[in-house]
């Protein structure tokens, strides 16, 4: 019964798009398409944040019939950063130390970067892990920021063609980390910077547009 009424606590507190469900493991799986969320608006219990100074960072949802889960999906927008801005958009009450992430990203434009991945263990603005697919440079990478530096933890060579939908998927488990794209395992390293749960959300850097969509979280023991 206590089960039953926590899972009811949560729906009754999730935004738009967002479906949760309770697994027999007691583990949480909650998925967010923007379905529900306002065209041209960031969804209420998402924030934008940047890592560096510049302009840009322009996160809303807007309309492709081309996305994986609907229509909506919620996009970096502006082609205005400069090369040293990180443009992110988190998840305001999430909170997840070992889990099992899923995203789509559609790498739209971008001159000094393109394309993008998810975020975990958000920390702050400055402190977090990231995963992104470039697919300018044809390359696959997880780096963690500290005190806003960015430092690469690992990287393969890999194409994902822009303009087209792809799936990352991140599984960590302690300091086990395990970076998927499109169901194939590229990366896999160990760091224990992060320990404690953070934040989950999204990565875009300078003037990378990038589109995601169908965003999906479990939390592992």
């Amino acid at each position: 019964m206590m089960r039953l009424l926590y899972l009811l606590a949560v729906l009754a507190i999730l935004p738009l798009g967002t479906a949760c469900h309770a697994r027999a493991d007691n583990t949480r799986a909650v998925r967010w398409t923007f379905e529900d969320a306002t065209v041209g608006k960031l969804p209420g219990d998402w924030s934008s944040a940047k890592t560096g100074k510049g302009e840009g960072s322009v996160w809303k949802v807007i309309d492709d019939e081309s996305a994986p889960a609907g229509s909506h999906v919620l996009a970096q927008t502006s082609s205005a950063g400069p090369n040293p801005l990180f443009n992110l958009c988190v998840l305001k009450k999430s909170k997840y130390k070992d889990l099992d992430l899923s995203v789509s990203f559609k790498a739209v434009k971008g001159k000094i970067d393109r394309g993008g991945g998810p975020v975990w263990r958000y920390q702050d603005a400055d402190n977090y892990y990231i995963a992104r697919m470039n697919p300018l440079e044809d390359n696959y990478r997880v780096y963690k920021v500290v005190a806003g530096r960015r430092r690469q933890l690992a990287s393969a060579d890999v194409k994902a063609a822009a303009g087209k939908w792809h799936t990352l998927r991140i599984v960590q488990r302690g300091s086990h980390i395990q970076c998927y794209l499109n169901d194939k395992l590229h990366l896999d390293v160990k760091d224990d910077t992060f320990k404690k749960a953070g934040q989950v959300g999204l990565w875009t850097k300078a003037d990378a547009v990038t589109s995601f969509d169908d965003l999906k979280v479990v939390e592992t023991k």
